[in-house]
């Protein structure tokens, strides 16, 4: 659970664990699904967390994400840097190396990051870029633009994208402000509204807008960070066939383990691959999220 000095940070709580048990979904996932959004934690012992985390998770182990993904269905995955780890990819790439199943993986690097340190990211399976501006010690909602299109410029040779966890509702002029981004753009939690949730919401609105552009991806992730009420989290079916209804060819679907600072009960997994069913009616748009349109965006071999 972490060393007692991490334990000792008012700012930095313990979360919950995931369900250990996850069970066999009722929805029969197609070959080559693909979970691409998930984190690995610890040992913490031999990962350290930065100081400026605001949780600190139990480890989640790169063994119980395989038990998990192997029950549920699940035959790929992309593990995405989370926030404990500031630009420390270590834990992850480390989970990367050994990973028993096709992976890939989005860093969080420093501005100054060098060259050669993207390559060697790139030749570990890193394909994209993440910035967290909403859940971090001081957030400010605010997305440092000039900085971000230095880094995508960078990046644009290797095919990569840069992936946001941001608020929409608080950017109605998303599409203009992305309008000309060199790279293509991923928006997790499926775009992270705050409940109410609704489908007039500007910043929603303008994420429909810029999808309409042909740059953009949507993250079928974490609805129980944005539901208003527990599962199977009714209110956020409208949103998610608004999202389909726009851009089948650029949404896909992550899991969110191991669901760290959740502010409902936690889910099992099993649960979550069944909501698929009522977000994704249809047979052949679900295979096309997850498992084609996953191909596409991390290079996996066709």
């Amino acid at each position: 659970m972490g060393s007692p000095l991490q334990a000792s940070d008012p700012g930095a709580p313990y979360c919950a664990p995931s369900d250990p048990h996850p069970r066999t979904p009722r929805l029969t996932l197609p070959a080559g699904t693909c979970d691409c959004h998930a984190h690995v934690f610890g040992p913490a012992t031999a990962f350290p967390y930065s100081s400026a985390r605001i949780y600190t998770p139990p480890d989640a182990l790169p063994a119980d994400y395989v038990k998990m993904l192997r029950t549920v269905g699940v035959e790929r995955a992309v593990l995405i840097q989370p926030s404990v780890y500031g630009a420390d990819n270590s834990a992850m790439l480390a989970a990367m190396a050994g990973f028993p199943l096709p992976c890939r993986g989005v860093a969080v690097v420093e501005e100054m990051v060098s060259d050669a340190g993207i390559a060697r990211l790139h030749k570990a399976g890193i394909r994209g870029i993440r910035f967290n501006v909403v859940d971090v010690r001081d957030p400010t909602g605010t997305m440092p633009l000039a900085a971000i299109e230095a880094l995508a410029l960078r990046v644009k040779p290797l095919g990569w994208h840069v992936e946001f966890l941001a608020h929409v509702d608080d950017h109605p002029d998303l599409d203009r402000r992305f309008a000309d981004f060199p790279v293509p753009i991923v928006f997790g939690h499926m775009g992270y509204m705050r409940p109410p949730l609704t489908l007039d919401n500007p910043g929603f609105k303008a994420l429909l807008r810029l999808l309409g552009g042909g740059r953009c991806w949507v993250k079928f992730t974490g609805p129980s960070r944005i539901s208003a009420g527990e599962m199977p989290h009714a209110d956020v079916q409208p949103i998610a066939r608004a999202l389909i209804e726009a851009a089948p060819e650029r949404m896909i679907w992550g899991s969110d383990w191991p669901h760290v600072i959740i502010p409902k009960a936690m889910p099992n997994d099993g649960d979550l691959v069944d909501l698929l069913a009522e977000w994704i009616p249809d047979p052949a748009r679900r295979r096309q999220v997850l498992v084609d349109n996953p191909t596409a965006l991390y290079g996996f071999p066709a």
